[in-house]
């Protein structure tokens, strides 16, 4: 289901004159002219808090930008898809819109976009379940996946990056920062040319497919595990702390906490089985990959 242009010029005229996040607001009063909440989400009975960026590791400037990359929105509120919609246009992103999980996994499956920003309280299929399928489905399980949703406990995050999310960002959220992390998703997902070496102990990289072998055996690794895996193994032995890895991993845009790293960690190690030791937790530091003294 498209959305119309009906109070397009309205939207366009609050995300520039407001500096703050935005999310599901009640209306504004006084049309325009309000610039502190902006009115993107259906109507609620309380008002929602509109909070301040938290701060970040990096300044939005320093995150260049990757345009010319189609990008899925899914999300059943039009406000919300409106402002996502205008502000990674104006980037030189192509848009398409999905309003509910089904519609959205026909989309993905139909013709896979770039990258899709995913709301989790979805009509049809959540998107925990959509979310689930593209990681079940081999033609997709690579495909970068941006959790934008109003749910912002410690637990809903932790299950979505359990999931498989590459980012998490909660309502209401900074235009800039959307903007900015989907730059970085992109980015740490499809690296300009391949580097490093192809075998590195027991992996095997295949950098072309984006694909790695433990022991002749494929893992099936999201995008930002396979950058994990990919980093920690260029310096076997060495740790790296949590703020590091968020560095070269997630990029110095990213705007995360260093709980996400723990959290891809588990999943990496789960996905390596039996040789879930290689990667190696240094208590109080960070991580290292350690690789048996004949393969290093």
């Amino acid at each position: 289901m498209g959305w119309g242009d009906g109070g397009t010029g309205h939207v366009r005229n609050v995300i520039e004159t407001s500096p703050t996040p935005v999310g599901n607001s009640p209306p504004a009063s006084s049309g325009p002219s309000c610039s502190r909440v902006v009115n993107c989400g259906r109507p609620r009975s309380t008002p929602i808090k509109v909070s301040q960026p938290a701060r970040t590791r990096g300044s939005y400037a320093d995150v260049p930008k990757t345009s010319r990359s189609t990008i899925l929105v899914v999300d059943d509120e039009p406000e919300i898809v409106e402002l996502v919609r205008y502000n990674l246009t104006r980037e030189g992103y192509r848009v398409l819109e999905a309003a509910d999980g089904e519609s959205a996994l026909e989309r993905i499956y139909q013709s896979p976009p770039d990258l899709v920003v995913l709301d989790l309280l979805l009509p049809k299929r959540s998107g925990i379940e959509v979310l689930e399928a593209i990681r079940g489905e081999p033609r997709t399980r690579s495909l970068p996946v941006l959790l934008l949703t109003a749910r912002s406990t410690e637990m809903d995050k932790l299950i979505g990056f359990e999931r498989g999310a590459d980012d998490y960002l909660t309502k209401p959220f900074s235009p800039k920062e959307l903007v900015a992390r989907v730059g970085a998703v992109l980015r740490r997902t499809r690296p300009d040319e391949p580097t490093g070496k192809d075998e590195i102990g027991p992996f095997r990289f295949d950098r072309e497919r984006h694909q790695v072998f433990l022991r002749q055996r494929e893992v099936h690794l999201t995008p930002t595990e396979y950058r994990l895996l990919e980093h920690l193994l260029q310096r076997p032995g060495k740790v790296f702390s949590r703020e590091q890895l968020l560095d070269k991993v997630w990029g110095l845009g990213y705007f995360g906490e260093t709980r996400t790293v723990d959290v891809h960690v588990r999943r990496l190690r789960a996905k390596l089985g039996k040789d879930a030791a290689l990667i190696r937790t240094v208590t109080g530091v960070g991580y290292s990959a350690e690789l048996p003294a004949t393969t290093k």
